[in-house]
């Protein structure tokens, strides 16, 4: 049976993901800040008999966390086959760029950004020990350069600067750690699973969160031949 972890999977798109995985026959991981509401996700899931699931408490802005998280995976599998970073936060709004809190921006990167970063670092060591090792990076089309440069942006992007400068970084990150395991059996690749309805967007994402997770679940089980160092939406390379 494949492994998987998935962080901030407690609700949201990150527990749909899990959902999915956890019905194709996956053991999950189900990663969640706070573990009252890890074990209260576990107890919607097995609720519809899926007993292939657990939860793992991680906080992704706080590496002695993340470090104990991988602890007690290594203690139960002896290699984590999938990663999926989907920890994130939108932070407050508006978030102009040229008079946002620099604390708002530091705050919205500690989570996005920095916390992908330490997590992949700290749960590689197992993903090495697999045959077939994939990292899947949630991101957003707030993260395209091409779309922000192009003329029918949404100007209401503006209010979420941090967040898009985040996930842009984010898909900088996933383009490096894939160079650097290039011609390897390593997977490593950005999705956006698109405006999705979550309490990330107060729900106004006019995409239910079965299809938005769906995209994420297809790159996670990507094969050996699979795309890798991409920025992807449903299987095409996202601008």
């Amino acid at each position: 049976m494949r492994t998987v972890l998935i962080t901030g999977a407690n609700k949201g798109i990150g527990f749909e993901t899990a959902k999915q995985l956890a019905q194709l026959g996956y053991r999950v991981f189900l990663g969640s800040r706070d573990k009252g509401k890890g074990e209260e996700a576990i107890k919607q899931l097995r609720a519809f008999n899926m007993t292939n699931v657990e939860c793992i408490p991680i906080d992704v802005t706080d590496i002695r966390s993340i470090q104990e998280a991988a602890k007690t995976v290594q203690s139960k599998v002896a290699a984590l086959d999938i990663l999926i970073n989907n920890a994130g936060i939108a932070g407050p709004q508006p978030q102009h760029i040229a008079a946002s809190d620099i604390t708002v921006l530091r705050a919205v990167f500690e989570t996005n950004f920095f916390g992908a970063i330490q997590t992949t670092q700290s749960f590689l060591p197992l993903l090495e020990k697999s045959a077939a090792p994939v990292i899947v990076n949630v991101s957003s089309e707030l993260g395209s350069l091409a779309r922000h440069s192009s003329p029918d942006r949404n100007p209401n992007w503006d209010n979420y600067d941090a967040y898009s400068c985040s996930k842009t970084a984010l898909n900088a990150f996933t383009l490096a750690l894939a160079n650097q395991f290039r011609n390897t059996k390593f997977r490593i690749n950005s999705v956006t699973p698109g405006f999705t309805a979550t309490d990330l967007n107060q729900f106004r994402g006019p995409q239910p969160v079965q299809q938005g997770a769906g995209y994420i679940v297809r790159q996670a089980i990507v094969g050996p031949d699979g795309p890798t160092g991409k920025f992807l939406k449903d299987d095409i390379v996202a601008w």
